[in-house]
Parts: C-alpha cells; sequence; structure tokens
C-alpha cells in the first residue's frame, strides 16, 4: 500500500484550508463533520464557504494572500486555489517541515489524500483508489451505500453504549468477539435497526448472562471450497465464513488473492501438499481440525476447488464426526469446471460428448492405476486432476487402450487467474510440445473432441500461452 489508510482523532486537529472556492468549500463542510479546527485562507470568498464559515465556530476566515506563516501551528493542510504556483509553493515548505499536505486534484503534491467516505457515524467506510481511479471508487460507494443500511450507526451507537459492560463481564477478547457476533447477527440486532432499544437491551442482558454461565456456542468447522483460484468465484456464504474464522486451514490450491479476503486477524495454518511432498499427512489435518474446534474456535477448512472433488472433504468430516464436532460444507467450484469454462473447452457438447469423467493422473510407483478401457469411450471427455508429471502415461495408456493418437489434449495451468496458460495439441504429440516443459502444477488435463472448440470459444485470453 502506498497510502496506509489511518483514522485521525480530528478534537487535536487544526487544519489550514487555502482557498475558498466551491473545490474547497466541499472539503470544509467534510472537515465541519469533525471537532477540528479550521482556517481558511484566500483573498476571494465564495457565497458557500461564507456561509459555512459565518454559521460554524469552528471556523477563522481571513480574506487575504497566503503567507508562508500561515501554516505554523497547523498539523493539516488542504490547498485547493487555481493557482498552480501557489499550490506548489504550499506544498514544499509544508512538506520541508515534515506537515501532511494536500493539493486538491494533485495526487503528486498529497502527502495525504481524502478518502471515499460512506458516513453512518459512528461507523465509518473509508475508501481509496490512490488517486489513480476515481470514477470507480465512486460506483464502489454507491454500491455500498445501497447495501448498507442508512440506520446501521444504531448497531454502532448500542456496541458504544455496552462496550464496557461486555468487557466487564467476559474477560476473554475471543468471548467478547463471539458475543457481540451472536448480538448483532441475531434477533438483538433486528430490533436495534427497528429501533426498538428498549427490546433489545432486554434481550441482550439475558444473552450475556447466559454467555457468562456458559451457554457458548461450540467450535464449528467449514469445509469451504475456496474454487479454482480466481477470487470472484467463491460464493457469498464461503465469503462471509471466511471472514468469522479463527483459524483458517489452508492448502496449496487456494490463491493468495482468497487468503487476503480471509479475516486479519485469524490465525492461518497452511497444509499443502505437493508432488512427493506432503507437508502434513492427511490423518493430521484432520485431526488438527478436530483439535481446533474442541478447543472452541470457527475453523475455515480452505480447500482448492470442492471438498468432496478429489479434496477429501469426506475423511476430514468422518474425523469431525468421531469427535461429535458440529460442520458445515460449502461447495466450490471445482477445477475441472473452472479451467473449462476459463478456457473455452465446453466438457459435454450436443456435437462432441454427452459425458464426463473426472480421475486423477497421481503418480504411485511410477504407474496410474485407473480402469482405461472405461474411460476411452465415444462421445466422452476425460479430465485428469493432478496429471502433469504422468502426461506420458496418460498418453501412452489411453492410446494403447484404443483411443485415437489423433485425440485433442488441452494442458491448463494456474485456471481463472492472471496466469492461466493453456497448451493444446494431440495424444501423440503433446508430450513432445516445448511449451508443455514451462508448465507448472496445478494443471488439469482435459482429453476429448471437445478440445478443437478451444480455439473459438475461448474467451479468457490474458497470459495464455496456445499452440
Amino acid at each position: 500500500m502506498k497510502y496506509f489508510p489511518i483514522f485521525v482523532d480530528a478534537e487535536y486537529i487544526h487544519c489550514l484550508l487555502v482557498g475558498a472556492g466551491e473545490v474547497a468549500a466541499r472539503k470544509c463542510e467534510l472537515l465541519l463533520k469533525t471537532p477540528a479546527k479550521i482556517t481558511i485562507v484566500s483573498p476571494w470568498v465564495s457565497n458557500t464557504v461564507k456561509r459555512l464559515a459565518a454559521e460554524s465556530t469552528q471556523i477563522t476566515l481571513i480574506e487575504r494572500k497566503f503567507e508562508d506563516t500561515d501554516i505554523e501551528g497547523k498539523q493539516m493542510i488542504f490547498v485547493a486555489t487555481d493557482d498552480a504556483l501557489v499550490n506548489k509553493h504550499i506544498h514544499d515548505i509544508a512538506h520541508a517541515k515534515n506537515m501532511l499536505v494536500n493539493v486538491v486534484d494533485n495526487t503528486p503534491l498529497c502527502k495525504f489524500i481524502t478518502p471515499s467516505i460512506v458516513d453512518r457515524s459512528p461507523i465509518i467506510i473509508a475508501m481509496s483508489s490512490g488517486g489513480v481511479a476515481p470514477v470507480l471508487l465512486r460506483y464502489i460507494r454507491q454500491k455500498l451505500e445501497s447495501v448498507i443500511p442508512a440506520n446501521i450507526r444504531l448497531l454502532g451507537d448500542f456496541s458504544a453504549k455496552f462496550r464496557d459492560t461486555v468487557k466487564g463481564a467476559l474477560s476473554s477478547v475471543t468471548d467478547r468477539r463471539y458475543f457481540w457476533e451472536e448480538v448483532l447477527d441475531g434477533d438483538i440486532g433486528e430490533s436495534i435497526l427497528q429501533g426498538n432499544e428498549k427490546l433489545a437491551e432486554t434481550k441482550f442482558d439475558k444473552a450475556l448472562i447466559a454467555y457468562k454461565n456458559g451457554d457458548k456456542p461450540a467450535g464449528q468447522v467449514y469445509l469451504v471450497g475456496a474454487g479454482p483460484g480466481d477470487p470472484d468465484l467463491l460464493t457469498f456464504r464461503a465469503l462471509r465464513l471466511m471472514q468469522k474464522a479463527d483459524v483458517v486451514v489452508y492448502d496449496r490450491l487456494v490463491s493468495p488473492e482468497i487468503l487476503e479476503l480471509v479475516r486479519r486477524d485469524a490465525e492461518k495454518i497452511y497444509v499443502g501438499k505437493e508432488k512427493s511432498n506432503h507437508t502434513i499427512p492427511q490423518e493430521d489435518i484432520s485431526k488438527l481440525l478436530a483439535k481446533e474446534a474442541l478447543a472452541g474456535n470457527r475453523v475455515v477448512r480452505l480447500k482448492g476447488g470442492d471438498p468432496f472433488i478429489f479434496g477429501r472433504g469426506g475423511e476430514e468430516i468422518e474425523t469431525l464426526i468421531e469427535h461429535g464436532i458440529d460442520f458445515q460444507v460449502v461447495p466450490g467450484i471445482t477445477a475441472a469446471t473452472g479451467a473449462a469454462s476459463y478456457a473455452g473447452i465446453p466438457l459435454t457438447h450436443r456435437d462432441h460428448a454427452q459425458s464426463v469423467t473426472f480421475t486423477t493422473g497421481h503418480l504411485r510407483d511410477d504407474t496410474i492405476n485407473l480402469n482405461w478401457p472405461a474411460l476411452v469411450q465415444q462421445n466422452h471427455t476425460v479430465v485428469f486432476y493432478m496429471g502433469l508429471t504422468g502426461l506420458p502415461i496418460i498418453c501412452d495408456k489411453l492410446i494403447e487402450h484404443g483411443m485415437s493418437p489423433e485425440m485433442p489434449i488441452a494442458l491448463i495451468q494456474s485456471a481463472t487467474r492472471e496466469d492461466q496458460a493453456v497448451v493444446t495439441g494431440t495424444l501423440d504429440n503433446i508430450v513432445g510440445n516445448p511449451r508443455v516443459a514451462l508448465l507448472k502444477p496445478p494443471t488439469l488435463i482435459i482429453v476429448g473432441s471437445v478440445v478443437n472448440l478451444h480455439s473459438s470459444l475461448n474467451w479468457f485470453s490474458r497470459g495464455n500461452v496456445d499452440q
């Protein structure tokens, strides 16, 4: 981040605003929402600024040209004149004194920038694009304004009112967080939003007594499918649970962009498996989930793709059941459908394939033990997970059991992500393609005549490598 987001206590801030046109007026109106002291210096003053100065004791209006001594005793400076030389001069002298200065609409001369704000005081949402995409920022703000209740401030006021009460009753930070989440997500929060504060307080008192006496939510495990990599493909439910998790157990196929969406203070535990290198055995992963849940944590087991398609989610659930632990399963877009869709390869198509098989190409003792005759069918698509290392064996076995050497095949690396790469060929020539040597896991393999559609249906072209 070039700009560090921070909320400053404005009670002790003295702001200097140089300029008094309509642009300066908008900054002044924003500052007047805080207790900051404001000094405005300008030889010409718009009617809006005159009105604001007349209505507020926070403002001192000085109708003259800027003087260098005006910056003395100020902690924050806004410059909003139409004179580029004056703007640059004020920036330079303020910068020399390590003072925070903002030259409006001139990002290179800003030592800080004012964010786009959704104001539901005491709840404030501030957003920034670093000055590079103001229109996009306004678009995002409009979206947020439409989904955040106007009276969400009532939840903020209620939380502030009872913050010390909860802190005195519950010594654990985790207990306090759980309790507040139960309050805000449940019928107490609904009563607050409806303006029925008296009823909300009655329910609140009862809930706090019960929670203090040990009636607390037990630990849970959420098996969440993270999809093939693009964070936009997460489900709403997956995102919500990721934001609630105390502990996140994730594997190698979970992209960094998706991990960024996990709650900031959640403990993250990596249990990834790579070719011939299992960091933690599967049995130990299952035991780890049970251990964390029994400690009272909300655990998200974040899996690339879908938990129930080569994700070993069933094995982990069996362990949870043995320990009497509640769990939920959140489906994800599996790698096969994600890769096929983003490569423009329909897994089924009326003219090419009426069935599809998902299987694993994982090597064991340098062999792949599959029912090869069952995979060699007419009008059929076969998808191999974890098959990059075993590609020569896959091609040889399919040809050996009757599949045409000219059958199209596609290898898709990092499906749905910016570095997605696609290499196509046929069973008899794909191994010799020099581009295959550049591919790295995770790479999915699709075999079938549907691969011929890639050249015409491929819509996600960023970073693709095609034969």
